[in-house]
């Protein structure tokens, strides 16, 4: 047998912006035997790791080929802009696209969202990462329209962003390959959920030698008499009657003299 063989694990990939501690805390609690290791990808990465069999479920950014993953989604984020603190736009408590459109928008290579080109005028070249698009937003080369989480991963003191109220927004799902979705995949799959240790996890749960007993133990209801089963017993649920001779008949009284 080989290692994995003999000690299974629980492989889960996750991107740029997501933090699973939550889940892994009670992945541990739960099934401490069975360790889970952590595989960060990014958002273009994910896919292609779910579908070559190097992890077993992933949180990715959706879309998804659904015909090849299930996929369940968690939560939507909200997109801000990223700017430096000394930028007009921070006078603002949230901005619209229409505030960008003589802004210098920057669209790294790794961009999660689903559009040809962000608003606003295009920088010279496109960053190879988010994180170099964040760096060119510090050195005031143009801004930067992202997924609150990836805001906040790459916080620099020097940087801000905003609510960007009418643009794109991206969702976090938790997903694996359809046809192999196994116990473990079911297990997680509870945990993010929020399902209790004792519930079921949508499998048929075996009945137990108790159950059985007890349902062969039930006692059967009387069937209702038939009339043909009145006919010959009485009133339903009385006595049999036996057959007799007719009762002879009375002669007149006689007169006393």
């Amino acid at each position: 047998m080989t290692g994995s063989e003999e000690t299974p694990s629980f492989r889960l990939a996750y991107v740029p912006g997501v933090t699973p501690a939550k889940w892994v805390r009670i992945w541990n609690e739960r099934l401490p035997d069975i360790p889970l290791r952590l595989h960060q990808v990014t958002a273009a990465e994910a896919s292609d790791m779910l579908r070559a069999g190097d992890a077993d479920a992933g949180f990715v950014r959706l879309p998804v080929d659904r015909t090849f993953f299930s996929a369940i989604p968690l939560y939507t984020e909200a997109t801000v802009v990223v700017v430096p603190k000394d930028h007009v736009i921070t006078a603002a408590e949230e901005v619209t696209l229409a505030d960008l459109a003589e802004e210098v928008l920057l669209h790294p290579l790794d961009d999660v969202f689903d559009w040809d080109a962000p608003p606003g005028e295009p920088a010279f070249e496109r960053p190879a990462t988010t994180e170099d698009a964040v760096e060119l937003v510090a050195a005031g080369v143009g801004l930067l329209v992202v997924p609150q989480s990836l805001a906040r991963l790459h916080h620099r003191r020097d940087l801000t962003y905003r609510p960007l109220t009418d643009a794109p927004q991206s969702t976090i799902a938790l997903s694996w390959p359809e046809e192999a979705t196994t116990d473990l995949v079911e297990d997680f799959i509870g945990i993010v959920r929020g399902r209790t240790v004792n519930s079921t996890r949508g499998r048929q749960a075996e009945q137990t030698p108790q159950d059985s007993q007890g349902a062969r133990a039930q006692p059967k209801r009387p069937q209702k008499a038939t009339a043909a089963g009145r006919g010959a017993q009485g009133r339903a649920g009385g006595p049999k009657r036996t057959q007799s001779a007719k009762p002879a008949k009375r002669g007149k009284p006689r007169r006393r003299s």
